[in-house]
């Protein structure tokens, strides 16, 4: 990524996974973005392998509350605040006005509705590091929109008059030229910048 002369309007894309996040810079106007940057950044503190899943004591079965659990769950919302946040100041001190982020995520429904032990636990590390990329961005003073992974391709759609099949291949197009990976985690990304850059906002989906 390059420092730029002028300010450009751009968006940060973040697909948050356990413990990581998949993040996509995108500048430029609605009808014509670009990709300036994309990169894996860490959520969780790779010198702390636990916390990566905090909510888990081994695999299927929940880490019980305690002092563990609640270092763990400090751990991953000091560092997870620090990296996003600090993403979001270095791409700022390249010359990008970064106007807001969009964040894509697995599900929204609340972990305690759910009965089963297993998927519970999966949904409160899903609750828990996208709290700390909306805290990051609340932090950084920019606006955060949320967007449930199965309603981005549709929603997009719409807001940005393509069809599904354009859609895809546009965002296909765009990392074109892109280092390293691009696959469905950096699109879905870029996809969520897009809609940042377009000035939509996520209506709450229902679960």
């Amino acid at each position: 990524m390059h420092r730029t002369r002028r300010r450009l309007r751009a968006a940060v894309g973040l697909t948050v996974k356990s413990g990581w996040a998949s993040a996509v810079l995108l500048a430029g106007s609605p009808r014509a973005p670009q990709v300036v940057d994309s990169r894996r950044i860490e959520l969780s503190d790779p010198a702390v392998p636990a916390s990566r899943q905090p909510y888990h004591a081994t695999f299927g079965t929940a880490r019980k509350p305690g002092r563990k659990l609640s270092r763990l769950i400090a751990s991953v919302k000091r560092f997870g605040r620090t990296s996003t946040g600090g993403l979001i100041r270095q791409y700022r001190q390249h010359g990008h006005d970064v106007s807001g982020v969009g964040v894509v995520v697995g599900s929204l429904i609340d972990p305690e509705g759910i009965a089963n032990e297993h998927i519970r636990i999966h949904a409160l590390e899903g609750q828990l590091f996208r709290r700390v990329v909306e805290d990051a961005a609340r932090r950084s003073r920019i606006r955060c929109s949320i967007w449930r992974q199965r309603d981005l391709y549709g929603t997009a759609a719409g807001t940005l008059n393509h069809r599904e099949p354009a859609l895809r291949a546009t965002l296909t197009g765009l990392g074109a030229d892109v280092d390293g990976a691009w696959r469905a985690e950096q699109k879905m990304a870029t996809l969520a910048a897009w809609l940042v850059l377009a000035g939509r906002s996520p209506r709450r989906p229902a679960r």
